[in-house]
């Protein structure tokens, strides 16, 4: 609007000096009038205007086009990861199929066995009645022979007599033999009918997953394409107003979205990356697991170091630790920290001692400490894989301070301490060979330390 008012002006400017002569009726020539000097600074004065409208005009128009040209970024990405796990799903889509038509085609030939057994079986049962009725007769037979009916028992009737009761005797063992068999395809029968059961039980559950999977895309995908930005993490949910604990969705810089388990306090809101409170998740895993995370957020999880350095990588965070042993005693230690990429093994940096009394377990090293597992080993013993030595993945000096990532004994902890050293401990509180009841890891921007 303010544009089009300084068009205007210039308009009327210019159309008032059109006219720079006037005609005297008395003398019949012409003399050029100059406008005045307060038009043209008038004129000058509107045109520096115009320019600086336009100036404004071209700066605003420029970063529109940066922020479209970021969002178009991040768009394209996200579009490239939807087309690329779309692809996966499409890949497994076919190989569930393949084994389902597998399993089918199994099934009737199974089908077709067991009705030809079933068919043997019951011509068995005809012949062993047969066979009953005849052992029946001969029974009879040899009783009337020992009881002297008409007959008397010397000689070859005697021999007669023990030659039937072989035969008698062979054929109840073959009858014995024919029932066992019998028994036995009816084993087979009913393991395959389970083990049938338990590969549509399979199938049925990937199918079911794969749907789930493919709704949790398209729920993302429609997180992505709305103009709402998502929030960074659980600090930033807090900012915006959010107060129940819970699982949300969140989208640091330059990474897709994410799902993450947040305890928000008075403070404000801690993104949860570590949980362990009854051992139903295996922690020894290897390196890709520990990178992209495990487990479920509603229990026992590892978040993924990938997603905690996007988390953290543009600013300063603390890590709080809680644990709590087997009398429901708890502890809590805080930390300053920087997490670097994956160049450095996700080393981890502790700015500032811990918070409290209770003396820090981690290392305080100024270039930071790498992550370990049994596959890679970034541990500052040359002698001995500390992640192999102990279990699961951690941030290992020289093995022996903590590892809050170890083995969960659900029941008694072992008798030999080679065994304990492998549980969940932290060396300053409860000891080396001490294995902890629960514990959680979160994290929260710096700044929270002043609300």
């Amino acid at each position: 609007m303010k544009l089009l008012n300084l068009l205007f002006v210039f308009i009327f400017i210019c159309s008032v000096m059109s006219f720079p002569y006037e005609r005297k009726s008395e003398r019949k020539e012409k003399r050029v009038q100059y406008a005045a000097w307060d038009d043209v600074n008038v004129l000058a004065h509107g045109l520096l205007q115009l320019g600086q409208g336009l100036k404004e005009h071209v700066d605003k128009t420029k970063g529109q086009m940066r922020d479209i040209s970021v969002k178009l970024k991040v768009f394209n990405s996200s579009v490239t990861e939807l087309s690329r796990l779309s692809q996966r799903l499409q890949e497994d889509s076919e190989f569930l199929k393949a084994k389902a038509q597998s399993l089918e085609e199994r099934e009737g030939q199974i089908l077709n066995i067991s009705s030809d057994l079933q068919e043997k079986a019951e011509e068995l049962l005809r012949d062993r009645q047969k066979v009953h009725e005849k052992m029946n007769k001969l029974e009879e037979k040899v009783d009337g022979m020992m009881q002297g009916e008409g007959l008397n028992m010397a000689g070859g009737n005697h021999s007669d007599a023990r030659i039937i009761q072989w035969m008698l005797e062979a054929q109840n063992q073959r009858i014995d033999e024919l029932v066992e068999r019998i028994k036995q395809q009816q084993d087979k029968l009913d393991k395959q009918n389970i083990r049938l059961r338990t590969l549509q039980s399979q199938i049925q559950t990937r199918s079911e997953r794969q749907k789930e999977d493919e709704t949790q895309q398209n729920e993302n995908a429609e997180q992505r394409d709305s103009p709402v930005a998502l929030s960074s993490d659980c600090h930033d949910l807090f900012l915006r107003g959010e107060r129940a604990n819970g699982v949300y969705t969140v989208q640091p810089a330059d990474s897709l979205p994410f799902e993450v388990s947040c305890e928000m306090t008075s403070e404000g809101g801690w993104t949860v990356i570590q949980r362990r409170q009854d051992g139903s998740v295996d922690f020894d895993q290897l390196w890709d697991a520990y990178q992209s995370g495990f487990g479920s957020l509603d229990g026992e999880f590892w978040l993924g170091l990938e997603k905690i350095y996007h988390v953290t990588k543009d600013k300063d965070y603390f890590l709080k630790i809680q644990m709590s042993d087997w009398r429901d005693d708890h502890q809590t230690v805080k930390y300053r920290f920087r997490l670097n990429g994956e160049e450095s093994g996700y080393s981890l940096r502790i700015l500032a001692p811990s918070a409290g009394h209770l003396e820090s377990a981690l290392s305080s090293e100024s270039s930071g400490l790498a992550f370990s597992t049994r596959d890679k080993d970034n541990d500052q013993k040359n002698d001995l894989n500390c992640a192999k030595h102990l279990s699961g993945g951690w941030w290992f000096s020289n093995c022996g301070r903590s590892n809050l990532n170890g083995r969960y004994f659900i029941t008694a902890p072992p008798k030999q301490r080679h065994q304990r050293k492998q549980g969940v401990f932290w060396k300053t509180w409860r000891g080396r060979y001490y294995p902890l009841k629960s514990t959680a890891m979160m994290i929260a921007p710096a700044e929270i330390e002043n609300k």
